[in-house]
């Protein structure tokens, strides 16, 4: 499994959301400057993650993004799985059902389906507000 940059750019994205919190939106272009990021690069980032509700989205005067749950309703696997897809990390476990003809007897399998196990668990049960408010804080404006 390797994070590609869009992965890695969202979690940054999310956190700095979090960190950044007012209560109010925060426009784009801060959170680009803040994370050095190119505001056009994120525009895409924000439009995944706007349709599928883990941002909010304010339009004209006053408009920007905000997280639309909690810090700690966010965990890094379900913001890594929306953005990069499957985190399994051979292809056969991809899927809800291993279709490879030789799954009945792979002898690696059973290795690859642990490790999948631990990442995905390890992933999920870290959360955004771990990220966000590492060292004390944590105080969030809903």
């Amino acid at each position: 499994m390797l994070v590609s940059t869009k992965g890695r750019y969202a979690l940054r994205v999310m956190v700095d959301l979090a960190e950044n919190n007012t209560g109010e939106p925060l426009l784009l272009v801060d959170v680009a400057r803040r994370q050095e990021i190119s505001e056009k690069y994120l525009e895409g980032i924000m439009a995944v993650l706007s349709k599928h509700g883990f941002v909010t989205a304010q339009r004209g005067r006053g408009g920007g993004y905000k997280l639309s749950r909690r810090p700690d309703e966010y965990t890094v696997g379900s913001i890594l799985r929306l953005i990069e897809g499957p985190l399994a990390p051979v292809s056969c476990l991809e899927g809800g059902s291993n279709t490879c003809s030789r799954a009945a007897e792979c002898r690696t399998l059973p290795m690859w389906t642990k490790l999948n196990e631990l990442i995905n668990d390890y992933l999920d049960s870290v959360t955004l507000a771990d990220l966000a408010f590492q060292g004390g804080g944590g105080d969030y404006v809903i």
